[in-house]
């Protein structure tokens, strides 16, 4: 058990967070460790189940009734896993202009609008069509060498041949009032302090947005459910929030910051111990967790397997004002996932990106998991499904689910260590 505890409180040391269940389970020999029995407790199963329960709604694409019923969806879910607590976000999607900003592009409504890479000088370019090389001076952070696959957003309705699926996304959305839906489990001695755990439920492409993110959705609801166990406590706070508009510009955790940020730490009503809005300690965001089946040959195409080397990306984002604090938070990831998960090992990158920590990235250490990293990899196309109508429930294997299992693994057992969670016999 030392062995195992070890290198999570050296990095949570140098946090200066102290991880007191590390110090219960050294004092108590070879006692049972919580955070195994706490991981043990996920399961593929629970989480499929939570998963398929996601996709009933469609790509769940914001301002539209789908949307909304899985936003009441989530909320139910939630409190019937025990995190009862449950409140909301409000705001107004598109947000406010200011008077002089120059006018909104209005995207088609129909057909497949493609990302274009921004000009290179310095690539080539392959008789496929794939680009070899690094990306350019200037072009912020990740390369990536080798073939790209073609990445994009799919608007047309038609494409999507399940007629099911294509039925469930009709509505196009409409601008007004968007909410989001959070609970929050309540630490016991330090409860003005707080571990926020994300993923956005919204997505788009007329598909069942399965991978982009409902993987993402359903590990943070697992992590409510196991969390908000009778006999689990932990010390400080942990909230668990499922964003709304991360694809249209991470509007949803841009409104939690605007709202909430000066909030923190305040007792409300002073002396009654409440904490509406704990000191943030960290922010982790959960962002497409399942497809890790490799680069494209030189087809464009993309291995129908996972790959053996697959793994857990953590990342961090290292021109943010927070990087060095994010940086060891994100290695105090990788080492409780060496510890607890079962299958995929975890990798740190520092090019964090595109995701709803982004918004908290200057103002607490934040991080990101994911099954690829984002600028280098899935950007270059190593996720064909992404915003595509194959992010269906049949594209996935078992390989693919137990990939975002492991993430759900890794994320408990370091919350579960900076949380000082224990269990009550």
């Amino acid at each position: 058990m030392r062995t195992r505890s070890f290198a999570v409180a050296a990095v949570a040391l140098s946090l200066g967070v102290v991880a007191p269940a590390l110090h219960a389970q050294e004092s108590a020999g070879e006692a049972e460790d919580p955070v195994a029995t706490l991981v043990a407790r996920l399961t593929l199963d629970d989480y499929k189940t939570t998963l398929k329960g996601l996709t009933q709604f469609g790509d769940r694409r914001q301002g539209t009734q789908r949307n909304r019923d899985a936003v009441d969806w989530i909320e139910a879910q939630l409190q019937a896993f025990g995190c009862t607590n449950t409140e909301r976000v409000f705001y107004t999607f598109p947000p406010p202009r200011p008077p002089d900003a120059a006018p909104r592009r209005t995207p088609p409504r129909g057909g497949t609008a493609r990302r274009r890479p921004a000009p290179n000088d310095g690539d080539l370019t392959t008789a496929t069509g794939g680009r070899v090389g690094r990306r350019g001076p200037g072009s912020g952070g990740s390369t990536i060498f080798g073939y790209r696959g073609r990445t994009g957003v799919n608007r047309d309705l038609m494409a999507q041949p399940d007629e099911r699926i294509r039925e469930l996304n009709r509505e196009e959305p409409v601008d007004g009032e968007r909410s989001q839906v959070y609970c929050t489990k309540v630490g016991t001695t330090n409860a003005d302090e707080m571990y926020i755990l994300g993923a956005h439920m919204d997505g788009h492409g007329v598909n069942e947005a399965v991978n982009d993110d409902g993987s993402g959705t359903a590990l943070v609801m697992e992590l409510a459910r196991i969390f908000s166990a009778p006999d689990v406590q932990t010390e400080r706070s942990i909230r668990f929030v499922l964003w709304n508009n991360e694809e249209t510009g991470l509007n949803g955790a841009r409104a939690y910051v605007a709202q909430r940020h000066d909030l923190q730490g305040i007792e409300d009503p002073p002396g009654s111990g409440r904490y509406p809005e704990p000191r943030w300690l960290g922010m982790v965001q959960h962002d497409m967790m399942l497809w890790d089946h490799g680069a494209p040959g030189p087809d464009g195409l993309v291995s129908r397997d996972q790959r053996p080397e697959a793994d857990v990306n953590i990342e961090f984002q290292s021109n943010s004002e927070r990087a060095d604090d994010s940086m060891k938070l994100a290695f105090l990831f990788k080492a409780a996932n060496e510890n607890y998960a079962t299958d995929y090992p975890a990798a740190v990158g520092p090019h964090m990106t595109n995701t709803d920590s982004t918004p908290f990235m200057d103002i607490v250490p934040a991080i990101s998991l994911r099954e690829n990293e984002r600028g280098a990899q899935v950007g270059a196309g190593w996720d064909p499904n992404w915003h595509q109508p194959t992010d269906v429930w049949t594209t996935y294997t078992d390989d693919d689910f137990r990939l975002g299992l492991n993430a759900a693994q890794t994320t408990l057992a370091a919350i579960a260590q900076l949380t000082g969670a224990r269990l009550d016999n």
